[in-house]
């Protein structure tokens, strides 16, 4: 016999943020950044729209939501990260970053890669919920104003990174060990981190 379901709307829970995940994705998937809305995804997950807006302030926060892996938890990634302070912060940058993203073989981050195209929105949307819940925490490691340029250097050669290794495939480093790619990658990052700014920044001539 088939378990009879509840009637009505979807109270609130763990399942119900995963619900509204899972529509999320589905919505942004079919109609697109622009299209989408809160009250579509509500309408697929079956909940009041005022239940998105409880676990997601806004459109461009449950898209960065959504295109993350379904396991990706930033609380405890930041704190990973950053829990060792700046000594080998970029070998464990790079590990957490790939190892969240290639779980599925990168399959996560090529939807995800799919969905930003085309608008500046989408890609700003992620970029900026990941700054507040890892980048803000690195970005408390090193001098106030010099918190752009160099959480900026970072964000550009992990986003490089990811595109390489996922999106693009270039050989060899597409199928390097995780913990090779950290090693290799890792010092440059910690440079951006901690190196003098004339020597990131040399002055012109």
């Amino acid at each position: 016999m088939e378990p009879v379901r509840p009637r009505g709307r979807r109270p609130a829970g763990a399942d119900t943020r995963g619900a509204i995940l899972a529509a999320a994705r589905a919505e942004f998937a079919e109609r697109g950044f622009e299209a989408a809305s809160m009250r579509s995804v509500a309408r697929r997950a079956g909940v009041d729209p005022a239940l998105v807006r409880h676990y997601f302030p806004d459109r461009t926060e449950l898209f960065a939501v959504s295109v993350l892996p379904p396991t990706a938890n930033p609380a405890e990634v930041a704190a990973r990260i950053v829990g060792g302070g700046l000594p080998g912060l970029g070998e464990r940058l790079v590990t957490e970053v790939l190892t969240l993203w290639g779980g599925d073989d990168g399959e996560a981050f090529r939807a995800a890669a799919g969905l930003m195209a085309g608008n500046l929105e989408r890609p700003r949307a992620l970029v900026a919920y990941l700054g507040r819940t890892i980048f803000e925490h690195i970005g408390r490691l090193v001098a106030p104003d010099e918190v752009a340029l160099r959480v900026g250097l970072l964000v550009s050669q992990v986003a490089g990174l990811l595109m390489v290794r996922f999106v693009i495939r270039m050989e060899p480093l597409a199928s390097l060990p995780i913990g090779q790619v950290a090693a290799v990658v890792g010092p440059t990052l910690d440079r951006y981190l901690s190196a003098p700014l004339a020597e990131l920044v040399p002055a012109r001539p």
